[in-house]
């Protein structure tokens, strides 16, 4: 009888899924065409050249270029936004940063998820940055790469390296959430109880959808912060147009294939397997004492999304103390903190310069 009275529920919520996938799917497209509107007036990415040098269904990898014997650098893009936030404009590039440094940069770019890939998982994606890798060595230039990620592009590029650490010379994470143990994040735990566990992940998940329950989870960091950044800015013309541009590229939704945050959500948010040690990638269990390589986590002591408790666990838990940790307070200018670290003056200024000491003293 139980089970008879569940079955129609499940389906209802089943179906109430679907109708809200789809209303936020509506809603992509919309602030997409608001994005483009605020581009029109000049805020746009300005991205620097690249070439594609390998690719797939759901990802492709970019090359910047750099010295032939300069070190590799693999950017490991976050695969909920637009990667240009790595290259926003000439004044605030990581990217440009990197290559002024001596660095030969490489960017994995997520596509926008569809139906074809909407069933790719964590799995897929780590094996994705380890084909990255796997083409960078073959190049011919210094065999090992750096890896370095940005939110959850990090955490992949963790996972990455704790599967397969004698391929990667180095890991450098920013704002990277790790820990998911209750309590260390107030975003984490609000974020839990806000998403079902039971979730379709056949499907791709609309990224205003993802949008609207982070500003749900963490009203502070999502929306009261950005405006009060936005009001601290007012007299600052270089902040303020940094402000547009981030709005502009938060405008610029794509879709998630629906497996990944199912996984993102009830693997790592929910059951915090990562951290643990127990997460499973092609039968290979991965965690903090699989790292056996160099590790720098930069985190931002402002940002509620990667907390520094989020980062501490899981650093203490990498073997011979490899972990160094560079705690940075945050700035105004930034609208969202969580990408205060590669968009901000101070952190252009204090931040990067120890990042690019730490892989030249890795090589």
């Amino acid at each position: 009888m139980d089970s008879f009275m569940e079955a129609p529920s499940f389906q209802m919520s089943r179906a109430f899924g679907a109708f809200c996938q789809l209303q936020f799917a509506l809603t992509d497209a919309l602030r997409r065409a608001q994005g483009e509107a605020l581009g029109a007036f000049g805020y746009n990415p300005s991205e620097s050249s690249y070439d594609v040098i390998a690719s797939a269904a759901y990802w492709r990898l970019r090359d910047y270029g750099g010295a032939g014997d300069a070190p590799s650098l693999l950017i490991v893009a976050a695969p909920i936004k637009r990667p240009y936030v790595w290259d926003i404009s000439p004044s605030a590039s990581a990217v440009r940063y990197c290559l002024e440094q001596g660095l030969h940069v490489y960017l994995l770019e997520w596509k926008p998820a569809c139906l074809a890939t909407g069933n790719n998982g964590i799995e897929e994606h780590a094996r994705a940055a380890l084909e990255c890798v796997a083409k960078i060595s073959g190049e011919g230039k210094i065999a090992k790469p750096f890896l370095i990620g940005h939110s959850l592009g990090g955490t992949l590029a963790a996972m990455c390296c704790a599967l397969r650490p004698e391929s990667v010379r180095g890991l450098a994470l920013i704002s990277a959430p790790l820990c998911f143990e209750p309590g260390t994040s107030e975003f984490r735990d609000a974020l839990v109880s806000l998403v079902p566990s039971l979730l379709s992940n056949a499907e791709s998940f609309p990224g205003s959808l993802l949008s609207y329950v982070s500003a749900m989870a963490s009203p502070g960091a999502f929306i009261w912060s950005r405006l009060a950044d936005a009001a601290a800015s007012a007299d600052d013309s270089t902040a303020r147009e940094m402000h547009r541009r981030v709005e502009r590229w938060a405008l610029d939704e794509v879709a998630v294939p629906g497996k990944l945050f199912e996984q993102m959500i009830g693997w790592l948010y929910r059951e915090n397997r990562f951290c643990r040690g127990i997460l499973s990638i092609g039968g290979t269990r991965v965690g903090p004492a699989s790292i056996s390589i160099p590790m720098l986590a930069i985190v931002n002591t402002a940002d509620e999304v990667a907390p520094l408790t989020s980062v501490k666990f899981f650093a203490h838990a990498v073997p011979k103390k490899q972990a160094m940790i560079i705690e940075y307070p945050g700035e105004t200018g930034v609208s969202l903190q969580h990408l205060a670290v590669l968009i901000g003056r101070e952190a252009r200024h204090r931040i990067w310069p120890q990042i690019i000491s730490w892989l030249h003293s890795h090589r």
